[in-house]
């Protein structure tokens, strides 16, 4: 299914199952929206490293559906990840010996500004990113 994108500035919003493949259609969803925004390649690249994480820990530490909606901002676009779970994540020091756990570290490093916001059945972990 198709994002659709009449309105070049709405928001495109999806659900997503808590699997591996919800973070590929993830990205795609965000390279379709972006090329649609007309952003760079650059910030299309940041944001799919950044969804794919956001996604990634909703399905490995969230419950339930995960909702992926993706705003168009000025300078560039908000990522928003919603799921059932109130455990909010956690930004922990790099652990060169483990291969996990590095995940919001990157989101991070690619986000103009990053948060949580608890919500009543579940959380939002949002970035917004710019070009």
């Amino acid at each position: 299914m198709r994002p659709v994108l009449n309105d070049p500035l709405a928001e495109v919003r999806v659900i997503l199952t808590a699997e591996g493949g919800s973070c590929a259609r993830a990205r795609q969803v965000v390279r379709e929206v972006a090329a649609s925004w007309e952003l760079s390649e650059d910030l299309v690249d940041d944001a799919q490293l950044v969804v794919t994480e956001l996604v990634s820990n909703g399905i490995d530490h969230g419950e339930g559906p995960i909702t992926l909606t993706v705003s168009r901002k000025a300078g560039g676009m908000l990522v928003e990840v919603h799921d059932e779970s109130s455990k909010l994540p956690e930004l922990r020091p790099v652990d060169p010996s483990s291969p996990r756990g590095r995940g919001m570290q990157l989101v991070r490093a690619l986000s103009v500004k990053w948060g949580t916001t608890p919500q009543s059945g579940g959380k939002v972990v949002w970035a917004q990113l710019e070009a």
